[in-house]
């Protein structure tokens, strides 16, 4: 079953499956099995993948706002989207991850996988994984209380959002790389990024092979 994609402020959204607080594998099992994966079956992946990656990523975890990754000042520059091409239960396509509603927000119809592809380098895995999760950061956030140093706050926020999908991911039995070589201006005109919202990572993830 495909969830249809339904109207909020003339917005399309999809719900996710509420995240899960408890899993079989310890945080000590899964940081010594943690390892970067390029190959990948053909395996679809699921809206709960989905849902439980985005939660690790970037979701709620407490009443009063704070999220899974720690934020310099709570100030929370990092924007995360999900490139679906094969996942059950969700039509190919962009998807802005709404934390404060753990919803997805359709930003751009069809399989954008190629040009992604093609934007990270010719790097084939981001092709071929069923999703990408990818880290953006609008600086402006940070840079506006911190100045410059702010950039580098944002930095490190990404390496904390990026592990948390590496642990989860591995918790879960996929596999996952952080990809850090493409070209900033494709990457934002293949997945129709708004102009302040700068890629710092792609993260294909999928059932190892």
């Amino acid at each position: 079953m495909t969830y249809a994609a339904s109207s909020m402020d003339s917005e399309q959204r999809i719900p996710l499956p509420e995240a899960e607080f408890a899993g079989e594998m310890s945080i000590e099992e899964a940081i010594g099995k943690r390892r970067s994966a390029r190959n990948f079956s053909r395996s679809s992946l699921t809206l709960d993948d989905v849902s439980q990656l985005s939660w690790a990523a970037q979701g709620i975890t407490s009443e009063r706002g704070y999220r899974s990754a720690p934020s310099a000042g709570g100030l929370y520059p990092l924007e995360l989207y999900i490139v679906a091409g094969e996942v059950d239960g969700l039509s190919p396509g962009v998807y802005r991850y709404r934390q404060t509603e753990h919803d997805l927000i359709l930003l751009a119809s069809g399989d954008r996988r190629s040009q992604l592809a093609t934007a990270a380098l010719g790097q084939s895995w981001v092709r071929l994984a069923p999703a990408v999760l990818v880290i953006a950061s609008v600086y402006e956030r940070t840079t506006r209380k911190y100045g410059q140093r702010g950039r580098r706050y944002a930095h490190m926020e990404a390496g904390h959002a990026a592990q948390n999908i590496y642990l989860q991911a591995t918790a879960r039995g996929l596999g996952t790389v952080m990809v850090g070589a493409f070209d900033d201006t494709e990457v934002q005109r293949a997945l129709r990024l708004p102009a302040d919202h700068e890629p710092l990572g792609l993260m294909p993830v999928g059932h190892k092979r």
